[in-house]
């Protein structure tokens, strides 16, 4: 399975954006990307059907030909974390149905990209959480840095965490959450002092952030190179 799992350093940072974006910028790129959000909560009522935002977004900007379904193979009514989501419905999220869902939609394509829920470390169900879950893939790890007061004690707590699972952080997109943010320069500059992996983009707040859009603001240089390695396995 080749791809990349992207996480973020918590809520609403921006992984769907991200990862939308990268979809568009590998697709560029000449590799048919699968992006797969395997668990996504909060979905609304529109068209006489219930559907997901992140999904919705990430559906868009593939072109391979899935349907919403393989793109989201696990969605919950409810916006909170999956577990209680799940329970709400008097559903389980198990962990052998989610990893096969999550190959077989990886299946259509070349390059899976698939996104987390929340942070690193979000409960999924008993003894398995989303790091388990990027453990049991094994995929090589994105992420998601929301720019905002704080970041960078979360991006690093979770580098440390990422690395404690013996998995590769291969690289780190920073994306404005607060426009008002100050010294964002400086914490961009602390971030890539520390992280010890080189940073694919700045995305500032945007005003239509499609995949398009946001891909403009990726490190096209390092999505080559990243392109080239996985076009060589």
């Amino acid at each position: 399975m080749r791809g990349l799992f992207i996480t973020g350093t918590d809520t609403e940072v921006g992984k769907t954006c991200i990862t939308a974006g990268l979809t568009h910028a590998f697709t560029q790129l000449g590799l048919r990307v699968a992006p797969i959000k395997p668990l996504a909560a909060g979905q609304e009522w529109l068209d006489e059907q219930w559907v997901n935002e992140d999904v919705q977004r990430l559906h868009a900007a593939q072109s391979i030909g899935m349907t919403a379904e393989q793109v989201g193979p696990l969605q919950f009514r409810a916006a909170c974390a999956p577990h209680i989501a799940a329970a709400l419905e008097g559903r389980s999220i198990e962990r052998a149905p989610v990893l096969a869902a999550i190959r077989a939609s990886a299946a259509l394509g070349e390059l899976a990209l698939v996104e987390g829920v929340g942070g690193f470390r979000v409960p999924l169900c008993a003894g398995w959480d989303t790091a388990d879950m990027a453990v049991d893939l094994g995929l090589p790890v994105v992420l998601v840095v929301g720019l905002r007061l704080g970041c960078i004690n979360h991006a690093l707590l979770t580098a440390e965490a990422i690395r404690a699972r013996g998995l590769k952080l291969v690289g780190w997109v920073g994306n404005v959450v607060d426009a008002d943010m100050p010294h964002l320069t400086d914490n961009l500059a602390a971030l890539d002092a520390s992280l010890a992996a080189p940073c694919w983009g700045y995305v500032p707040r945007l005003a239509l952030p499609s995949p398009s859009t946001v891909a403009a603001h990726l490190n096209q240089s390092l999505l080559r190179t990243q392109a080239a390695s996985f076009s060589s396995l």
